[in-house]
């Protein structure tokens, strides 16, 4: 089973992106982010059509999550985080062939020290705890989603920037991202790779793509459980060369 990952920074703009990129790659599972679409115009005909059943969670220009899976039910849907009163639509779960795939859309925090920054580090415990008492419910989880948070100093481009003081690397943030870790799950890339330099996500702004000037920041997460079957993981830089690109390039693990 292929599960990817990808923040497709508005629905709407990407679906050919995303019809292309699927036909080729032909991933099982596949989580967005960022669709920036109200649930009234998501487009899951066609996804149905492209044989993708689908559940999703939107909000007009900001936000929204989906599921898809290929010729699969998604069951037990869950949207949002139990007990934690957010309007912003970032978090949906579904069970695909026993295993629970939890998608996420982290909160960005602006800039360290902000009232943004300061939700960031609320949200984050939130999912902490909430994916703690699934993890007892659904060993076989997937973690996956555009994390705004660059796990260390191999997924950054210039450490000299993307320092402790800076959003997406501060100590505050990586430590939740830990800490999330600590509870038995495992950054599937990282099973594969010591490799630093590869990265998701590129600005739009000052070449950054053409430059190498990126971060690593979308990640797929793998329980205890199937440590041993992620057999590979990747993310696939393809996409984000093509015209009117996402910002963001699909991350993936495949399980054996």
């Amino acid at each position: 089973m292929k599960i990817a990952s990808w923040n497709v920074n508005s629905l709407n703009v990407r679906l050919p992106h995303l019809e292309r990129w699927m036909a080729d790659s032909g991933p099982d599972v596949v989580g967005l982010q960022e669709t920036k679409l109200d649930d009234e115009r998501f487009p899951g005909a066609v996804l149905e059509q492209l044989g993708y059943r689908n559940v999703f969670h939107g909000q007009k220009t900001y936000n929204g999550v989906a599921i898809l899976a290929r010729g699969r039910e998604i069951s037990d849907v869950q949207m949002g985080i139990p007990g934690f009163e957010d309007d912003q639509k970032r978090v949906i779960a579904g069970t695909v062939d026993g295993i629970r795939i939890v998608n996420l859309y982290v909160v960005n925090g602006q800039s360290v020290g902000s009232d943004k920054y300061a939700y960031k580090l609320r949200w984050l415990e939130a999912v902490h705890d909430w994916i703690a008492a699934e993890l007892k419910v659904h060993p076989e989880m997937v973690v996956m989603g555009d994390f705004n948070i660059a796990p260390d100093d191999r997924d950054v481009h210039d450490p000299e920037i993307w320092n402790d003081d800076h959003i997406l690397t501060s100590t505050a943030e990586r430590a939740a991202l830990q800490r999330l870790l600590g509870l038995g799950l495992h950054d599937a890339f990282r099973l594969h790779t010591d490799e630093g330099g590869i990265f998701s996500w590129w600005d739009y702004r000052q070449a950054a793509f053409r430059r190498g000037m990126g971060l690593r920041i979308d990640l797929t997460l793998v329980s205890d459980a199937l440590k041993a079957r992620a057999r590979a993981s990747g993310i696939d830089r393809e996409p984000r060369t093509w015209e009117r690109p996402s910002d963001h390039a699909p991350a993936w693990v495949e399980l054996g």
